[in-house]
C-alpha cells in the first residue's frame, strides 16, 4: 500500500504506473487513459491534486470528467494554491508580456491570453481597442470564469467584455456553446482597430475566430515590406487584411479571392477606410481551387501570391487529405508566379507539423516544374507564444518562397 501525499480535503487523481512522465516534463494535459483512480467526488472544473502511482505529488489540475483530456495542469508547485491570487498573477504576467512585445503606439488589437502557452488552459482573451473578446473552452476555465472576467476588467481598464465560446471543443468538455455580453454593452458590429498604423473594421460578434486573424499581424508586415511595385494575388483573403498591407507596401495591383460575399464586402470597405485607390484592388468571389485553375488556364501570372487557407487538418487524422489540398493550391500558385516571384504560403492546421508542410511545398514546386528557394520561415505572432512544454501550441507555420 502506498502513501498518498495530498491534502486531506483535496480531491485527487492517481495516475497509472509510468504515466507521470509527461506531467513531470511540464506538459499540461492528462488523458483519461492515464488515470487509474479518482479520489473524492470532484465536480467539473474543480481543482484536484495529481499523484503518481506511488503517491508522489506532481501538481494541481482542473478536473474535466466529460473530456478525454481528464485534467489540465494549473501548477506543479505543492505550495501553490489555485485561487484568485493565482489567476491574478498569471493574467498579470500574460498582459505584461504583450505590452513588452507589441508596439501599442501603432497597434491596439492583440491577443492578451493564449491558453496553455500562458499557463491558463482553455482561456483565450483578445483585445480590440476598448473591447475584450474571450473564449472559455474548458471545464476548469468555466469553473473560474467569473473571477477571471472581473480580474481582466480590473487589470486592463477595459469595461466591455464579449464572449465568443461558440466552438466545438466546448462540447467535448460537456459544456454548451455560448456567446453574449459578459460586461458592459453589446459591441458594435463594426469596431475599428489599428494595426501597425493601418485601420481595420472588425466584427467581433459574427466574424471568424474572435473577429480577426491577430496571429498573422507580424507576417502581414513582412508582406508589406516585400511587395513594392508587384502585382499580388491574395487567396482565402477573408476581410482583406493581407490585401491592405500589400497596398500599403506599394503593390501595383491586387486580386483578392474568397468564397464569402460578406467578407469581400468588408474587404472593399477596408480599402476605403485606409483611403487607397479602389481601382488597385479587385475582389473575386468563388472557390479558390477553381479560380486558381481558371487563372492558370488563361495564362495569368503574378509577382506575389499569398495563400492563407482555413484549417485543412484540425487533427492528425485528417493529415493525408489536408496534404493533398495544400499540395494542390501551392502547385497552382507556383505555376502562376513569374520568375523572381514570391509565394507567401501558410498552414494553420495543428495536425500538419512544420517539417511536413515544408515537404509538401517542396513537392508542389517540383510538380509545378519550377526552381524555388525558401527565403524565410514564418510562424504566429509574438502575442501567440508557444510554451516549450506544449508543442501543440505551435500551430501556424509559413514560408516565403522565391521562384528562381
Amino acid at each position: 500500500m502506498f502513501e498518498i501525499h495530498s491534502s486531506d480535503s483535496m480531491p485527487a487523481i492517481i495516475l497509472k504506473p509510468g504515466r507521470e512522465k509527461s506531467v513531470i516534463h511540464k506538459h499540461p494535459w492528462i488523458f483519461s487513459g492515464s488515470v487509474a483512480e479518482v479520489r473524492g467526488s470532484p465536480e467539473s472544473g474543480e481543482t484536484v491534486d495529481v499523484l503518481s502511482s506511488s503517491g508522489q505529488f506532481l501538481g494541481r489540475a482542473a478536473f474535466g470528467p466529460e473530456s478525454q483530456i481528464r485534467a489540465r495542469m494549473w501548477s506543479w508547485d505543492e505550495e501553490k494554491k489555485i485561487d484568485e491570487g493565482f489567476f491574478r498573477q498569471k493574467l498579470q504576467k500574460a498582459i505584461e508580456m504583450r505590452r513588452a512585445f507589441v508596439r501599442s503606439e501603432e497597434t491596439d488589437a492583440m491577443r492578451l491570453v493564449h491558453a496553455e502557452s500562458d499557463w491558463l488552459p482553455g482561456l483565450i482573451v483578445d483585445q480590440y481597442a476598448d473591447q475584450l473578446v474571450v473564449q472559455i473552452l474548458t471545464a476548469g476555465m468555466e469553473y473560474w470564469s467569473e473571477i477571471i472576467i472581473n480580474l481582466l476588467v480590473e487589470m486592463t481598464g477595459i469595461n466591455h467584455v464579449y464572449e465568443r465560446s461558440d466552438v466545438d471543443v466546448r462540447t467535448l468538455e460537456g459544456l454548451k456553446e455560448r456567446v453574449g455580453v459578459l460586461k458592459g454593452s453589446l459591441p458594435s458590429e463594426k469596431l475599428m482597430i489599428h494595426e501597425n498604423g493601418l485601420k481595420f473594421w472588425v466584427n467581433v460578434i459574427g466574424g471568424q475566430k474572435t473577429g480577426f486573424y491577430l496571429d498573422q499581424r507580424e507576417n502581414r508586415e513582412k508582406v508589406r515590406k516585400l511587395v513594392n511595385g508587384r502585382s499580388v494575388l491574395n487567396c482565402f483573403c477573408y476581410t482583406g487584411a493581407f490585401s491592405i498591407y500589400a497596398l500599403s507596401g506599394g503593390a501595383s495591383e491586387i486580386l483578392s479571392i474568397d468564397s464569402s460575399t460578406a467578407a469581400l464586402d468588408w474587404g472593399k470597405e477596408q480599402v476605403l477606410l485606409n483611403t487607397y485607390p479602389t481601382e488597385c484592388a479587385t475582389w473575386k468571389e468563388g472557390d479558390v481551387f477553381h479560380i486558381l485553375r481558371e487563372l492558370r488556364d488563361r495564362g495569368k501570372s503574378f509577382d506575389a501570391v499569398i495563400l492563407d487557407p482555413p484549417k485543412f487538418a484540425p487533427t492528425a487524422a485528417q493529415v493525408d487529405k489536408a496534404a493533398r489540398g495544400y499540395k494542390d493550391i501551392n502547385l497552382l500558385a507556383f505555376k502562376l508566379l513569374r520568375p523572381g516571384g514570391l509565394l507567401f504560403t501558410f498552414s494553420c492546421s495543428g495536425g500538419v507539423p512544420a517539417e511536413l508542410f515544408t515537404k509538401i511545398v517542396s513537392g508542389a514546386s517540383l510538380d509545378a516544374g519550377v526552381d524555388a528557394r525558401i527565403i524565410e520561415k514564418l510562424q504566429q505572432g509574438s502575442d501567440h507564444p508557444v510554451r516549450l512544454g506544449f508543442p501543440e501550441g505551435d500551430y501556424l507555420k509559413g514560408l516565403i518562397c522565391q521562384v528562381v
